[in-house]
């Protein structure tokens, strides 16, 4: 363990290479594995929110017996969205300097994370401040997008439109006839291939995290859920993000969603779709709902057809997955 925190950086010297660089020389808890999945999902402008919450006294710092308490907080917050109860007659907490596992009750071992050393240091004697506090959620949101833009890369630059359509329908819910359809559609409708930039695949993914903020302007720009154009869409995008999109990158967003060619987009439809995209996977879907009912179905003997079309749906993604 020490030697763990001897390969940590101080929270000054992070990069979007931190945990490329550490490697398998670092160990978080998976209560920070769960809060580092929350900050992929973050817009820019969330970031004081989120410090907000571990700063508990309001003095615009965060030490660390602030952020154990947090963590403890998320800890409790997914054992109850899961429907793990204390015992009946257990006080919350009771047994938090213990874990039940197959050889009975035993004594937690307190162990001072990478996480924790990298934002209050070997002594844990540290602050942490907000700016620090922003720089390491943008630095590892760009080091996961990085690692997705070069999977495509190969090397390179650019990702071809064609690539930029995999990554945004990875982790939808697409059977395989519908995901080929989207390429199909973006292979016949882009005449020149121009390829799309780090930068520029880094400022869509950021608008994603917006999606809900995209949504509701959407909304005070359409009546009754109609399709939007081109110019909508990008008005609507610098509403959330304060930015532009490429024009090439909204022609290639319209060649992969506009279904039949009349430079509207269904945008319910859209934002439907991309919030797979955002949680990668990771949220919960109402398809383990649909495992559960068609278990249920096989022993009293009824099987529905919905669910039996659901659940191939879900196992044409899973092999979509594999083949990757």
């Amino acid at each position: 363990v020490q030697q763990l925190k001897d390969y940590t950086p101080p929270l000054k010297h992070g990069s979007s290479q931190l945990f490329r660089s550490l490697r398998d020389k670092g160990i978080i808890s998976y209560t920070e594995y769960l809060f580092l999945l929350s900050v992929l999902t973050k817009p820019h402008s969330g970031f004081r929110i989120a410090f907000n919450m571990f700063d508990t006294d309001g003095n615009q710092r965060v030490d660390k017996d602030e952020f154990l308490v947090m963590e403890k907080i998320f800890s409790f917050a997914w054992k109850g969205k899961r429907g793990i109860e204390a015992k009946e007659g257990e006080e919350p907490g009771e047994h938090d300097d213990y874990v039940d596992d197959e050889q009975g009750l035993q004594r937690k071992h307190k162990v001072d994370t990478t996480l924790q050393v990298h934002f209050f240091g070997k002594k844990g004697d540290k602050d942490l401040q907000y700016d620090g506090f922003y720089n390491f959620m943008k630095n590892l949101q760009t080091e996961v997008l990085e690692l997705e833009f070069c999977e495509f890369s190969k090397g390179h630059e650019r990702i071809s439109e064609v690539d930029f359509a995999k990554i945004l329908l990875r982790y939808t819910y697409l059977d395989t006839d519908e995901y080929d359809n989207y390429l199909d559609r973006l292979l016949d409708r882009e005449a020149k291939e121009k390829g799309v930039s780090f930068d520029e695949f880094r400022q869509f993914c950021q608008f994603l995290n917006n999606l809900d903020d995209f949504s509701i302007a959407m909304r005070m720009y359409t009546l009754a859920d109609q399709p939007i154009s081109k110019d909508e869409f990008s008005r609507a995008v610098k509403i959330c993000t304060g930015s532009e999109l490429n024009s090439h990158l909204i022609d290639t967003v319209f060649a992969i969603f506009d279904e039949d060619g009349d430079g509207l987009l269904s945008y319910k439809e859209f934002i439907a779709i991309m919030k797979d995209r955002v949680h990668r996977g990771f949220k919960v879907s109402h398809y383990e709902h649909i495992v559960e009912d068609y278990l249920d179905d096989i022993e009293k003997g009824t099987v529905y057809a919905d669910n039996f079309r659901q659940l191939l749906k879900m196992r044409s993604r899973a092999c979509r997955q594999l083949r990757r």
